[in-house]
């Protein structure tokens, strides 16, 4: 890795392409990540009438949340949102649901020009995979906003299923019960037994067609995966890793994530 800047609030580093930002705690983090895509947004609806954003959902992306619906600077009216994965066979209201989880924290919060729900109850699972691929085809992702999970996994695509030429976009995957696991260590199931075994998923092609691509990583838990991000070589067993491909990626890191490094 290439060291790059030391401010009192934040450690700067690149691999690769990849900028990674090293703050003191998760707050700082969220709140700069959120800084940043909201810039970001803003400077796209200078030259788009308006623009694509696929997001994450998972604990890990609530500080960023956060601070970003309550942005001034961000017109939501202009924006299309999408999500990047969903459990197949949960209860349509289950608060674990990843549209349910988003819509609480996002959705419901500010006024999106659409919201594009993947869903988890569609009796046809190949034609949801084919309705949802053909609107981001439609509507090509500007900004992607994600998270790296413990198995080095983007959105759910496990090291077992992860393809970096997928020809797909959107693809039903059995979950690694690594990353069925990482479910649990955040609470959001009580035991491995409740959590789907599978679910959607965007693709990593369908995610990295986007420009900018954000990426929000707190916590100890996240600790090696967030190492073999940077240190393997890029590949799927890491999946991760493709993001040191991208020239506008941005890994944003607290203290406990970066304790490997």
């Amino acid at each position: 890795m290439v060291y790059m800047e030391n401010k009192t609030d934040v450690s700067i580093l690149k691999k690769d392409n990849l900028c990674v930002k090293i703050f003191p705690d998760r707050g700082k983090m969220g709140k700069q990540a959120a800084a940043e895509v909201a810039e970001t947004i803003v400077e796209l609806l200078k030259k788009k009438e308006a623009i694509n954003m696929i997001f994450a959902s998972a604990p890990s992306q609530g500080d960023f949340l956060k601070e970003l619906v309550v942005d001034l600077s961000i017109p939501w009216q202009r924006i299309r949102a999408f999500h990047m994965d969903e459990y197949i066979g949960l209860a349509e209201d289950a608060p674990q649901g990843f549209g349910n989880f988003l819509k609480k924290h996002l959705f419901d919060k500010v006024s999106f020009k659409n919201v594009y729900y993947l869903n988890g109850q569609a009796a046809d699972r190949a034609a949801e995979c084919s309705r949802y691929a053909g609107l981001l085809k439609t509507y090509p992702p500007d900004i992607v906003c994600l998270g790296i999970g413990e198995n080095g996994h983007i959105a759910f695509n496990d090291p077992p299923v992860a393809d970096f030429q997928d020809p797909e976009m959107v693809k039903i995957v059995q979950l690694e019960d690594v990353c069925r696991q990482q479910q649990v260590n955040d609470k959001c199931f009580e035991t491995i037994e409740e959590v789907p075994q599978k679910a959607y998923t965007l693709t990593i092609p369908a995610l990295t067609k986007a420009d900018y691509m954000f990426c929000i990583v707190p916590t100890r838990l996240k600790a090696e995966a967030v190492w073999r991000t940077l240190n393997d070589p890029i590949r799927e067993q890491c999946p991760a890793t493709i993001l040191r491909t991208k020239k506008r990626a941005v890994l944003y890191l607290d203290q406990d994530s970066a304790s490997l490094l």
